[in-house]
């Protein structure tokens, strides 16, 4: 990955110093970034003087190219002819495509901790779960409890894998659990929600209130199962090939995937559009839960949910450009399916 930033850097040389020169998140970096006129627009989601050390912990994707990667799903359940490209469509939304699976189109807050490997597994298995149910079944798959409980997922708020984390659904099973103060389910997420946004009433994101909770294996009180009785688990975890046809099939046929992506400082100011790279330095990797895909005026994208609430971006989601493997978020790409 460093040697996509420095191939980026040399394609875009005095973009980059220029960026380099301001704050990454001040009005100077953000005018410089629109006088590019990419295919995006950028503005304040930040606070110009956020310390950019809290705003890199919200990136906890750890991406080590040593890592064991989960298998290639071999997929036989499927006639050959839904490979080819002319069967998939030019947009996609699993929004639309399943409107009885309301979990697909939430965003999340993963607060002041860099939980986004956790988050953008849940998502996609609480999405998953209502699809292979036919709509029928409806959870919200608990961040607590694989943030806090996979030891072999990482370190909690400082950092996680996606593939280790997919690997505990099949092997130990998680919990239900909603958002922060929802009460809804086993174990709810125990981190408020921080601002991702210049004018809001959260607290800010960053400092020491992201340390990791503690790992319970027991209910809130007020819930009406025991932990061991609500776990639900999956039947199988895979990556998907790094190809884009495999990876919009992927999501036709099952529903959203996780992916992690290197982060450039540009991409914080991300307000709308198709997002692709104009200027600045490597932030960090990020974890985000892709459920679909479509085309702006000849650019292709991708459509992703971010962890970062809804007044980021395009009301929490943003689209990312598609096909050239850009910060390698084609590369990571995970899956997998419930045991119903």
């Amino acid at each position: 990955m460093k040697l996509l930033a420095l191939m980026l850097v040399g394609l875009v040389g005095v973009a980059v110093a220029e960026i380099n020169n301001h704050h990454p998140l001040s009005a100077a970096a953000i005018h410089h970034i629109n006088s590019q006129k990419p295919t995006w627009t950028a503005g304040h989601n930040f606070p110009t003087d956020t310390k950019m050390e809290n705003v890199r912990r919200l990136m906890g994707a750890r991406r080590d190219p040593l890592r064991v990667r989960l298998p290639l799903r071999e997929d036989v359940e499927v006639d050959e002819v839904e490979w080819w490209p002319w069967s998939l469509p030019k947009h996609f939304d699993a929004r639309k495509e399943w409107p009885k699976c309301p979990t697909i189109g939430e965003i999340r807050d993963q607060g002041s901790c860099g939980s986004c490997w956790a988050h953008g597994a849940v998502e996609a298995m609480s999405d998953r779960i209502c699809i292979a149910s036919k709509g029928k079944k409806n959870v919200h798959v608990s961040v607590e409890d694989l943030l806090t409980c996979c030891s072999a997922c990482g370190d909690g708020c400082n950092g996680g894998y996606l593939e280790p984390a997919w690997n505990y659904w099949v092997e130990t099973g998680l919990v239900s659990g909603g958002n922060y103060n929802s009460n809804e389910g086993c174990r709810p997420y125990s981190i408020a929600a921080c601002e991702h946004h210049v004018n809001g009433s959260r607290p800010a994101c960053g400092g020491e209130e992201g340390d990791t909770p503690a790992c319970t294996k027991q209910c809130e009180a007020s819930y009406n199962k025991d932990y061991n009785s609500d776990r639900v688990f999956a039947k199988s975890a895979y990556s998907v090939s790094n190809d884009e046809k495999a990876i919009m099939k992927e999501i036709k046929k099952h529903g959203p995937v996780e992916a992690a992506f290197d982060v450039y400082e540009d991409f914080l100011n991300y307000k709308s559009g198709v997002y692709n790279y104009v200027a600045g330095d490597y932030a960090g990797g990020h974890a985000v839960r892709i459920l679909g895909w479509g085309e702006d005026n000849g650019v292709k994208y991708w459509l992703i949910a971010n962890s970062w609430n809804t007044d980021w971006g395009e009301n929490g989601f943003f689209r990312y450009i598609r096909g050239t493997n850009l910060g390698g978020m084609e590369d990571d790409v995970v899956a997998g399916l419930p045991k119903l």
